[in-house]
């Protein structure tokens, strides 16, 4: 695939970012800022396009801008594999206990839902759970 810039509606519609978001990666630093026309206007290479493409993989898998931003950190310095798994397995176990916390969640919730028996009764049992009563 040969190498070309695009404008910034062309890497919104490639990247799947609209064209505030990057502006604003690139206000925060995740972005670099492009080449520009003599008008003015972003030109951006293919290595900006890939580098959305990262970040938006990696937001797709519940990494926060700043662990994003470390990971970029780290292939950018020349890491090891072993360095970028070592980030991610402290992702994976942030990950793992949010599972765990939504379960606990659905089951609180499921056993509040189950005392209702629903009807036109003024008492809900579900408002008293809430409620803490």
């Amino acid at each position: 695939m040969a190498k070309r810039d695009f404008g910034i509606g062309e890497l919104s519609r490639r990247s799947g970012f609209n064209i505030e978001t990057i502006r604003y990666y690139e206000r925060i630093g995740l972005l670099s800022p492009p080449p520009r026309t003599e008008g003015g206007h972003r030109l951006y290479p293919d290595g900006h396009l890939k580098r959305l493409l990262f970040v938006r993989r990696s937001r797709e898998l519940g990494f926060t801008l700043n662990e994003v931003r470390n990971l970029l950190g780290l292939v950018e310095d020349g890491c090891t594999c072993g360095e970028i798994q070592e980030a991610v397995l402290v992702h994976l176990k942030d990950v793992r206990r949010k599972i765990a916390d939504l379960r606990r969640m659905e089951r609180t919730l499921a056993e509040t839902a189950a005392r209702c028996e629903g009807g036109t009764a003024p008492e809900c049992p579900i408002i008293e759970a809430l409620s803490g009563e």
